[in-house]
């Protein structure tokens, strides 16, 4: 609203220090993570010192959003890999494990059973671990951070709706047309809070 009343040179001074600025401050959970507030900062600011069109900003945000989505996802790729390794540990345990039975074959049984049973338990801990625990573990991460993406692409469209000359209005609308529909709110329910919000 302010950017169509004003002009977007109206938002420099919100730009370039969101951290003080009084029309972030009105929206502490967005003043609060610092991803969101470069990538909103970092497209205003083309938006202001440039007459860039709407079609030459979408592919420089698509690369923006590409490059914090790989960041994002890269320590549940780290917890997949070593979930895949797990299974391996497993067996390098129990062939060592048959390794040491066959050098006590001869001897006593219940030394050879001790044996048996640590090569099974190490191939036991290493499935458990890597299916049971950290395979899990990376797939809740993965999808931690596939959620928290979803507001980028949000922002992206928004702004660029607001670049192409929507109303902010229709512009929310595109955004919350970009929402999973698990979270997505009705078209009524939106209506009825943005009247709400001053």
């Amino acid at each position: 609203n302010k950017a169509r009343r004003e002009g977007f040179m109206a938002l420099e001074d919100h730009v370039e220090r969101p951290a003080e600025s009084a029309l972030f401050g009105n929206y502490p959970k967005v003043q609060a993570d610092h991803h969101l507030i470069d990538f909103i900062t970092d497209c205003l600011r083309l938006m202001i010192g440039s007459n860039i069109e709407p079609h030459e900003l979408e592919p420089l945000l698509e690369l923006e959003l590409e490059k914090h989505h790989a960041e994002a996802m890269a320590p549940s790729q780290v917890m997949n890999k070593v979930a895949d390794g797990l299974p391996g540990f497993g067996i390098v345990a129990a062939v060592l494990g048959i390794v040491i039975t066959m050098g006590s074959i001869g001897g006593d049984i219940v030394e050879v059973g001790g044996h048996v049973a640590g090569a099974l338990v190490g191939t036991f801990l290493g499935i458990l671990l890597g299916y049971g625990f950290v395979g899990p573990m990376a797939s809740a991460m993965e999808a931690r951070a596939e959620q928290d993406s979803r507001i980028y692409e949000s922002v992206k469209t928004a702004l660029l709706a607001c670049l192409r000359g929507y109303n902010p209005k229709i512009a929310l609308e595109f955004a919350r047309k970009t929402l999973p529909s698990n979270v997505r709110p009705a078209f009524s329910d939106f209506e009825q809070h943005l009247k709400t919000v001053k």
